[in-house]
């Protein structure tokens, strides 16, 4: 366990960004996160997973510590349900790959997700009608300052869209280091709700799906629209869709009525932020080295050599513009550092 100084962070986010760490140590066992912790207690840190849902904009004056436990098993199960325990630090969408070669459901409309396990409670990540908190049963984590484990119930971790405990409160005190997720292994909940993922089953000639055929229809929509981070750097949905209560929406409707919009409650809706950004002309459009890719209006990239200032640039302005234009705020989902 080697700590490197000045170490480029290049390959460690799937925007691509240049950018350089202070320090740098990647650690691959529990004993080996509370050594590093126990050791730096005064210096600044920050936690990286899969370098996924964020954008760097400057070096890191800080020792990062990269997590890499890896490791999975099943805990308990049934003959309905199993119970699989994750390393933090094993990629999302192998993991997913694995759940479904034992034909375990639940996480197949999340296939292709960019990531790693541990990070997936924090941002509570969610496609296709399915989010993490459907399946996740708990999380451990290490307390930073005091190197004590925690265990977060499905409850204690305050889910919401996009949204979670370790956004909001517990923010920069824990390390998330494994998760447990109930599966089914029998009688599975197949979620084809979205009309993509039903048309691309129709187009196979497909009528009653697996578990398997879900995943591979959300893997071929994802292909088809999303950019792979190794050949076009990207962090998957820049933006949140926003939600509006109904009473403030209603305006914005009558006055653009082609909107299209999602009723999540009796009092809200959600609105597509891919829609509106497009409706705005940036779908496609290239500002240097940063853009918005031609598939996806949601996804802003690098082109090669762009800044992370430079894309966050792009991102203010979209911001702006679809605020002046259709009044309203779209927040990023993405960490920006």
């Amino acid at each position: 366990m080697e700590i490197l100084n000045q170490f480029s962070l290049k390959h460690y986010n799937t925007f691509g960004i240049e950018a350089k760490a202070k320090q740098f140590v990647a650690v691959h066992s529990l004993d080996e996160l509370r050594l590093i912790l126990e050791q730096n207690a005064n210096e600044k840190k920050f936690i990286l997973g899969g370098g996924s849902n964020m954008l760097l904009t400057q070096d890191i004056d800080a020792l990062v510590i990269h997590i890499d436990l890896k490791g999975k098993k099943i805990i308990k199960e049934t003959e309905d349900y199993v119970w699989v325990e994750c390393q933090a630090g094993e990629n999302w969408h192998e993991f997913v790959l694995w759940t479904l070669s034992q034909n375990f459901g639940g996480l197949e409309n999340m296939s292709l997700i960019p990531g790693n396990v541990g990070t997936t409670p924090v941002q509570n990540i969610g496609a296709y009608g399915t989010e993490i908190k459907d399946t996740m049963v708990s999380c451990e984590a290490m307390r930073i300052d005091s190197q004590t484990m925690k265990t977060f119930s499905n409850t204690d971790c305050h889910f919401g869209y996009r949204e979670s405990i370790f956004k909001q409160e517990a923010k920069d005190q824990y390390i998330i280091t494994s998760v447990v997720f109930q599966l089914t292994k029998r009688d599975h909940k197949i979620n084809t709700a979205y009309g993509d993922i039903q048309s691309g089953l129709a187009k196979q000639g497909i009528q009653n799906p697996t578990i398997q055929d879900v995943s591979r229809a959300v893997i071929a929509i994802r292909q088809s629209k999303l950019p792979d981070p190794k050949e076009l750097g990207n962090s998957g949905s820049f933006f949140k869709n926003p939600i509006l209560l109904k009473s403030d929406f209603e305006p914005i409707h009558s006055k653009f009525p082609e909107m299209k919009y999602y009723e999540v409650s009796p009092t809200e809706v959600k609105v597509p932020a891919g829609w509106l950004i497009e409706q705005a002309g940036f779908k496609g459009k290239r500002f240097g080295d940063a853009g918005i890719h031609k598939n996806q209006a949601l996804v802003l990239v690098n082109y090669g050599n762009a800044t992370g200032q430079e894309i966050l640039n792009v991102s203010k302005d979209i911001q702006q513009t679809i605020f002046n234009t259709f009044g309203i705020h779209i927040e990023a989902e993405v960490n920006v550092i």
